[in-house]
């Protein structure tokens, strides 16, 4: 790819994406700066409700107080069990303010995912959606702060679709928050410094090999990162954020809420995704740009009523989480009046390291079909290795390896597990994937999800790819299953589009006609929904279980 074709050549030197410089060396001096530069921008947007820049921070002020005045100490963490309300915003900028880590948790853990999560982080705090207490009230030892509130706090609308119950809960054996924010407002945190290498959040894993492990993100590296999303997606205070993705995930951690503290642009929430509900929010509040999985857009473009008018002021859109078939892309992008650009990353390199530029349409290797994942962003050292840790040339298919200042510094209290995933700073992602001879990084599959059928490889993206290809598919799974025979043999699970019509031998004969005699699914079973996590990424382990 020549210079001249590179619309974004302004975040390259001599034909490489270069190092920016350090903006602000933590989190708090960075929303200060957005505090001093915006105080009467909208921060949040929340139904009717709105959050200014200048009321974000005096909330979250006495959020600090309030927690320092209940024991909580410098180097604490403070536990976010929240679905996409203000709430979360206020609580991470109140923990960073207090001194402490902030921790978030997936709104949808159980008793021993939360338990786990509250002992391994050493939490001595938990802020609280309150409809999710008694979890925590079983599973929080003795000691730990308990502060509450509701989904319905900072809004009116309180709309029937996501919120069962139109009256806000009280539980007396918590601390409620708004009481908090009112007992201390005004009242402002002593000052706390914290050097960029000091941990900021810990962002628990998936936990697909064992139990969940807390990567422990800096300020440096959400300052970095915040400003990567800036710079290459061309962002400014003006370009009002979809909150698409879960903020407690780390696409919605990062690319929404930390962006949205930098700019300072107004971040859209809507309690928790519900696809009508989301679609009446970019009706109403018109935002710019957003980033989530492309399960959530398939979601959103299949409301009925929902056109290319709908999302038009939607002109910088991303997908994060899990690559895009080509033929899902397309389909997408004419429903939704836009393209839809690839990114990548991980909880461990604090979202993206890889992205499509603006202005350009992702590559489709010729020999696989996948769709480019896109270029590594400013400071991003991206290679592919064999299974010596060799450097491989371009075209060679092998594991990715990430280093930067995006990159965790390891997990929370797991140094082996650490020493293991990020030898000499460098991040093994598990990913499997190759670049192409001008510079454009393609995935193939997870290393653990990889099929080994009468002694071949089969990745499942690939499969998976051709399933989608098919117009009366909505979504494929791929998976490995025991084989006596072949040692594996390869099972798909779909869902189709409403009111299509096709039978499983039609969907084998299908793939056998587009692909190696080895790689077809001998099997394909339908159901009406694929098991997906929070962030809409498919659950091929579940499907493993039968």
């Amino acid at each position: 790819m020549s210079d001249a074709e590179r619309p974004w050549l302004g975040l390259y030197r001599d034909g490489q994406p270069h190092a920016f410089e350090p903006e602000y060396d933590n989190l708090l001096e960075m929303f200060a700066a957005s505090v001093a530069r915006a105080p009467d921008q909208d921060a949040i947007r929340y139904f009717d409700g709105r959050i200014s820049v200048a009321r974000l921070d005096t909330a979250s002020d006495a959020l600090a107080v309030a927690l320092r005045a209940h024991g909580f100490a410098p180097g604490d963490r403070l536990v976010l069990f929240s679905q996409n309300d203000p709430a979360f915003v206020v609580g991470m900028l109140a923990a960073w303010k207090a001194g402490g880590i902030a921790v978030s948790a997936n709104p949808m853990y159980k008793d021993r995912e939360l338990g786990h999560l509250l002992r391994d982080s050493g939490a001595s705090a938990v802020l609280c959606l309150d409809e999710l207490y008694p979890v925590v009230s079983r599973v929080a030892a003795d000691g730990v702060t308990v502060i509450t509130f509701s989904g319905l706090d900072w809004q009116t609308r309180n709309d029937a679709r996501v919120f069962p119950s139109p009256h806000r809960l009280r539980v007396p054996e918590a601390l409620d928050l708004l009481e908090l924010l009112a007992e201390y407002d005004g009242r402002r945190p002593p000052p706390v410094s914290a050097a960029p290498g000091d941990p900021a959040f810990l962002v628990y894993t998936s936990g697909t090999t064992g139990d969940p492990k807390g990567a422990v993100l800096t300020h440096r590296n959400f300052v970095f990162n915040a400003r990567s999303y800036r710079e290459w997606m061309q962002l400014g205070p003006a370009d009002t954020i979809l909150g698409l993705a879960p903020l407690f995930h780390i696409t919605g951690l990062v690319g929404h809420g930390v962006l949205a503290l930098l700019l300072p642009a107004p971040l859209v929430l809507a309690h928790r995704f519900e696809p009508s509900v989301m679609v009446d929010a970019v009706r109403e509040h018109r935002p710019v740009f957003t980033v989530g999985a492309i399960t959530a857009y398939a979601a959103m473009a299949g409301v009925p009523g929902a056109g290319p008018e709908d999302f038009r002021s939607l002109t910088k859109i991303w997908s994060g989480g899990a690559p895009i078939a080509p033929a899902v892309g397309e389909q997408l992008g004419e429903k939704l009046g836009g393209y839809i650009h690839n990114a990548y990353g991980l909880t461990e390199t604090s979202s993206i390291t890889h992205l499509v530029p603006p202005g350009r349409r992702a590559p489709v290797d010729p020999a696989s079909g996948a769709l480019s994942i896109g270029v590594p962003i400013a400071s991003v050292h991206s290679r592919i290795v064999d299974e010596d840790g060799v450097e491989l040339p371009p075209g060679e298919v092998g594991e990715v390896l990430i280093s930067g200042p995006q990159v965790a510094a390891g997990y929370w209290r797991r140094p082996d597990a650490s020493e293991a995933a990020f030898p000499g700073g460098e991040l093994h992602t598990g990913d499997v994937g190759f670049r192409d001879a001008e510079g454009w990084f393609y995935l193939v599959d997870r290393k653990k999800d990889m099929i080994i059928a009468s002694g071949y490889k089969v990745w499942p993206r690939e499969v998976e790819d051709v399933l989608y290809s098919h117009p009366a598919v909505r979504e494929a799974a791929v998976v490995g299953v025991p084989d006596a025979y072949r040692g594996e043999t390869v099972h798909a699970f779909v869902s189709l589009q409403p009111g299509a019509v096709v039978t499983a031998d039609e969907l084998i004969a299908f793939c056998r006609d587009r692909m190696a005699a080895y790689k077809y699914p001998r099997a394909v079973f339908f159901v009406d929904e694929l098991p997906k996590t929070a962030s809409g990424k498919i659950l091929r382990r579940e499907l493993r279980k039968g």
